[in-house]
């Protein structure tokens, strides 16, 4: 892996394109338009789809460290009747959070006054002690509020954390199938929504490239000639955390995106299980 991950071999692109007049161009940019819009209205039928999934009502109490005291998955509310989590992979014996996980936090903070004003109140939740998890955010600039579901639970009941006898077993139970994962911290987002009475219902959660929804730098990349560039790495293995493209450094080099250093079995991003990407 190239420790200066911001930057790419240069490339002849020129090469691999047809070069043509502008009506030739708009001729073929109206057909991929085509389709473009074909994709968006599908898009929109299946969040029509999510928003009428059956709902599960949430009996167990959860309890989370937060920066003023235990609260409750209800208190993660804020007042508001939606609550969006991000299961952000940083476990108790990490010294750092996943940087897959960081780059998609790095998209929250500029929407949370917009999901606000739609009663939407957006919350990270991890397994890592509370101070460790505002260390780490102290040091990434996060504004976002950020809780610990150490010691409870949570993680494992929404399939996001697995024990050493669940992941000796070969397959745990992830994105709704059992699978291969290569470590005990996983990705994923939950949606819940709390009524008048004061009570949760799970709406909705999803995994492996589901995630990619709270990434709007792929939204860029995809628009660019040269996309992602992820087809001949393993996956999200270029991500750093913002302030270490141009290294290779990791607090923990046996943890998810580990640098070239780390032996191949570690290297391994754990947001990029095979089965997961699908």
């Amino acid at each position: 892996m190239s420790t200066n991950a911001n930057k790419s071999e240069p490339q002849n692109l020129k090469r691999e394109h047809k070069i043509v007049s502008q009506e030739e161009w708009i001729a073929a940019r109206k057909k991929l338009l085509k389709k473009e819009k074909e994709a968006t209205r599908l898009s929109d039928q299946l969040s029509a789809k999510r928003r009428k999934l059956p709902w599960v009502k949430i009996r167990k109490n959860y309890f989370f460290d937060a920066p003023g005291g235990k609260v409750t998955l209800a208190d993660l509310f804020a007042g508001r009747n939606q609550l969006f989590v991000q299961h952000f992979m940083f476990g108790p014996d990490w010294q750092e959070g996943c940087p897959s996980c960081s780059f998609m936090a790095d998209h929250v903070d500029g929407a949370l006054p917009h999901l606000a004003a739609r009663d939407v109140t957006m919350v990270a939740v991890s397994r890592a002690p509370l101070a460790k998890i505002e260390a780490f955010k102290k040091r990434m600039g996060w504004r976002f509020n950020w809780v610990s579901s150490h010691g409870g639970d949570f993680n494992a009941d929404f399939h996001v954390s697995f024990t050493k006898k669940e992941l000796a077993q070969g397959k745990v139970n992830y994105n709704y199938t059992m699978q291969e994962f290569p470590c005990a911290e996983a990705p994923g987002l939950s949606v819940f929504y709390k009524d008048a009475a004061g009570s949760v219902f799970h709406t909705y959660s999803t995994y492996g490239r589901g995630v990619d929804v709270l990434m709007g730098t792929y939204r860029i990349l995809d628009l660019v000639p040269k996309g992602r560039e992820e087809e001949d790495h393993q996956g999200m293995e270029w991500v750093r955390h913002h302030d270490r493209y141009g290294a290779a450094q990791y607090a923990d080099a046996d943890k998810p995106n580990s640098p070239e250093t780390a032996s191949p079995s570690s290297a391994t991003c754990c947001c990029e299980p095979a089965e997961a990407r699908k």
